[in-house]
């Protein structure tokens, strides 16, 4: 196999893998506080919206540390360790505990940190800057299948039932953790790479997170990649884009945990509203499917860069926001286990519900293929610390947003994310004029990225 079709490989491997892991962890996520309703009737008193807020917290402290352990343990190894972690997450909700729960909480927030940076570091390894924005596509297209399969399992599973059972429980949670073992063997199919670094290249990300037989220089290159780390956070194009990846964290939280308990919220639904939380999942990966496809795969058709592509994304989400206020019943993210009888400005309508899922998927993908394009375009030597940068911001946001979900009524949670999305979109025009105006300088050509 040729080097290109090796890395080609490699990103495929990447994608399926990760689609695998995040059927079973988003579908968990798009459920667990619908099933956790159904068990504060039992010894069991936790909150998804709680747990998430944990897990996004810890994930957002770890990526602090996250390029030194990857340094140490190397980036295959790591999203192996990583994916038992999430398994171990999952499994949890086989035999819900108190105290288990939390705890598993904690712990994936420790291994999505891992699991993350040793991804954007594998995603730059295989990449060029012709290819980057051709692969950031492909990985993000393939991973957002995960949305469809998980989503339509529980969709079929829970059709036509207003309560969750211990038997449909355990049943959906068994298959989500067998799953997400699976996308963790995949990762042994990762191909590595030849060293190509440069004698005296020492700041390349291979002389960060390269192997070695030294345990002195994997100590050496870990406190290097941590020392990087800091020093990226202060640049004035990671400050910037800070804000962009803040507005991901955000819209994240909301379309993987709060959209859907609204929906399965809503008595006007019928007997379809526990269903609907699957229904939505598989529009809300459409979309991201959709728009990794389109806006990935035929990114060298661009001839303008990634500025529009973060406009329509803005766009779509503005109308999804517009279109939810009005449909959606003001209580729904905080309602009780016997749900809401409210309407908000029209009767809820199940047909508005599921065009908003695929709004906001498609604007997902818009924002998240072009960040991790710009990404891996701006710092191909440091890819390590640059993607843990960018899940720190994101899942600091993401914590935040799932804490105050448990009181913000509705409109509030709109309204935040309309205003950090307004000037995220600004922030990242910003600094992709001067990756533009710097491509241009080395004479490339700007649809290239």
């Amino acid at each position: 196999m040729s080097p290109e079709g090796k890395k080609l490989f490699n990103i495929i491997i990447l994608g399926v893998s990760f689609m695998f892991i995040f059927t079973a962890f988003q579908s968990c996520g798009n459920i667990a506080q619908t099933v956790i309703t159904n068990l504060n009737n039992t010894d069991f008193h936790g909150s998804g919206y709680t747990s998430m807020s944990i897990i996004y917290g810890v994930l957002s402290a770890s990526n602090l540390i996250s390029p030194s352990l990857v340094a140490i343990v190397g980036p295959q190894f790591s999203m192996v360790i990583s994916g038992v972690f999430y398994s171990l997450y999952i499994a949890v909700f086989i035999q819900p505990a108190t105290w288990a729960f939390y705890t598993a909480s904690v712990l994936i927030g420790i291994a999505a940190a891992v699991l993350w940076t040793a991804q954007g570091n594998c995603l730059t390894e295989n990449s060029d800057e012709n290819t980057i924005g051709r692969n950031s596509g492909i990985f993000w297209a393939l991973l957002q299948f995960s949305l469809i399969f998980g989503n339509l399992y529980i969709y079929l599973a829970w059709q036509g039932k207003t309560h969750i059972s211990e038997s449909d429980r355990r049943t959906v949670f068994i298959a989500l953790t067998v799953i997400s073992l699976v996308g963790t063997v995949l990762f042994f199919l990762i191909r590595k790479q030849e060293d190509t670094k440069a004698p005296g290249d020492d700041d390349s990300t291979n002389e960060i997170l390269g192997e070695s037989s030294s345990a002195r220089n994997k100590m050496m290159r870990a406190v290097a990649a941590f020392k990087k780390s800091i020093t990226l956070s202060f640049t004035k194009e990671m400050l910037l884009l800070s804000v962009t990846t803040a507005y991901t964290g955000l819209v994240l939280t909301f379309f993987s945990g709060v959209y859907g308990t609204c929906i399965g919220a809503v008595n006007s639904f019928g007997s379809e509203e526990k269903s609907l939380i699957g229904l939505s999942g598989i529009f809300i990966g459409v979309g991201e499917i959709l728009g990794g496809g389109i806006f990935g795969l035929l990114s060298k058709k661009s001839r303008s860069g990634r500025n529009p592509v973060v406009m329509l994304g803005i766009l779509v989400h503005f109308i999804a926001f517009y279109l939810i206020f009005f449909n959606m019943p003001n209580d729904a993210p905080i309602a009780p286990m016997e749900g809401t009888d409210q309407v908000a400005y029209m009767i809820p309508s199940k047909e508005v519900a599921m065009l908003c899922s695929f709004l906001l998927g498609l604007g997902d993908s818009c924002f998240n293929t072009q960040l991790l394009s710009i990404l891996g375009f701006l710092y191909s030597e440091d890819s390590a610390p640059a993607f843990a940068i960018f899940k720190f911001v994101q899942s600091i946001c993401a914590a935040v947003a799932y804490f105050y979900s448990n009181y913000f009524l509705l409109q509030w949670q709109l309204l935040i994310m309309v205003l950090v999305g307004f000037f995220g979109t600004i922030t990242f025009f910003t600094v992709e004029w001067g990756a533009a105006a710097a491509l241009a300088a080395r004479g490339s050509d700007y649809s290239s990225i």
